[in-house]
């Protein structure tokens, strides 16, 4: 296939490249600074781009197959940037009839399995703190459901830096029982897994171990 990735420099999004160049397919990397994605292959084409402008962007997502994004904020201060940049692939997507699209969202934006006390208290905690990038990743959802895209939202709940083990847990429109953490390589590999996934189309899915 064809793919587009957007947010590459990422932990995501970087595995995300990795994995599809390995396993064959063509990708275009979409990035601000080149010099921040390590992974090469003969399959791979870097963009430089800064997604303010629906029109830079439009060349990346010619004649492509599925568009897999990793963005959204790092850091507190930067939440609000998982939607902005969102409605920009997605306005260049509509304007390239590219359909499918895969983005990284979180656990805490869809519905919450039953949990104990103590993994409720945590996930309170951590929803207090995190409260300006959650909302925005729910602004984000918003705008997917309101595209004309066969998007997929995929929810991991705490990221770790582990190798690719390939046997977490996916449960379409909600999340698996006391899924607490889950690596950023497997996230990129569900999210890869579910392109040709017509069960995933329009829904969140919730990953973890």
């Amino acid at each position: 296939m064809h793919l587009t990735v957007f947010g590459a420099t990422g932990g995501i999004g970087r595995e995300i490249v990795r994995q599809a160049l390995a396993s064959g397919h063509q990708v275009t990397a979409v990035v601000r600074d080149p010099a921040g994605l390590t992974v090469t292959g003969s399959g791979l084409q870097v963009v430089r781009a800064d997604l303010t402008d629906p029109e830079t962007i439009r060349p990346a997502l010619t004649g492509r197959d599925a568009v897999l994004s990793g963005l959204g904020a790092r850091v507190r201060k930067d939440a609000g940037v998982a939607t902005r940049l969102t409605r920009t692939v997605l306005a260049a997507m509509e304007a390239e009839q590219v359909r499918r699209l895969l983005v990284v969202s979180a656990a805490p934006v869809g519905p919450q399995p039953q949990a104990g006390l103590l993994d409720r208290a945590a996930l309170g905690v951590v929803s207090a703190i995190l409260k300006d990038i959650y909302v925005d990743l729910g602004e984000m959802e918003a705008e997917l459901s309101r595209s004309g895209t066969d998007w997929t939202s995929v929810r991991p709940p705490r990221l770790q830096n582990k190798p690719l083990t390939g046997t977490y847990r996916s449960v379409i429109g909600g999340f698996p029982p006391k899924g607490r953490f889950i690596g950023r390589a497997d996230v990129a590999h569900a999210m890869l897994a579910m392109i040709t996934d017509e069960g995933t189309v329009k829904q969140g899915v919730g990953v973890a171990y």
